[in-house]
C-alpha cells in the first residue's frame, strides 16, 4: 500500500496552483523543497512535515494526515503573507481532493496557522496545519 501522504501532497499541489486566489498571490509558486542557495521570487508557498497516524477502524484501513505549509514573504510588514495564509487556507479547508487510485479524502480541515518574522527581520512566515482523513481505496 503506497503512503497517503504522497497522494495527499499531489492533490494539495494540484489544488494550490489551480486555485485563482492562490494563483494572484503566488502563481505557480508552490515547491516541494526550496534550495537556500536559490530562492524563487517571494511569496511562495512550500511543503513542510507530514505526519501518517494510523486511523483504522474495523475493516477500514484508514490514516490521519498533518500537512504543514509553509508562507514565505519579502514584503514590509505581514499583511501579504497573511493574505497567501487566508488564500491557501480557503483553498484547501473542507475541499474534495482526489487522491488517485489508493487513498480516497474522507476530509481536509484547516488546524492553524501563525504569521511571525524569520529570525533575519525581513522576512514575514506564515505556518499553516491542516489535518486529513484518508482511506483506503476499495
Amino acid at each position: 500500500m503506497s503512503d497517503p501522504s504522497d497522494a495527499l501532497q499531489v492533490a494539495i499541489y494540484d489544488a494550490l496552483v489551480a486555485d485563482v486566489g492562490v494563483g494572484a498571490l503566488v502563481a505557480d509558486r508552490v515547491f516541494d523543497k526550496v534550495s537556500v542557495g536559490d530562492l524563487p521570487e517571494m511569496p511562495y508557498v512550500a511543503f513542510g512535515d507530514f505526519q501518517v497516524l494510523d486511523d483504522s477502524a474495523g475493516c477500514i484501513d484508514g490514516s490521519e494526515v498533518f500537512v504543514t505549509l509553509h508562507v514565505w514573504s519579502r514584503q514590509r510588514g505581514t499583511r501579504e503573507a497573511k493574505q497567501v495564509v487566508s488564500a491557501v487556507r480557503k483553498a484547501l479547508h473542507e475541499a474534495d481532493l482526489a487522491l488517485g487510485s489508493d487513498h480516497r479524502l474522507i476530509e481536509i480541515m484547516f488546524r492553524d496557522s501563525r504569521v511571525f518574522f524569520d529570525a533575519d527581520g525581513l522576512t514575514a512566515h506564515g505556518v499553516l496545519t491542516f489535518r486529513a482523513l484518508t482511506e483506503t481505496a476499495v
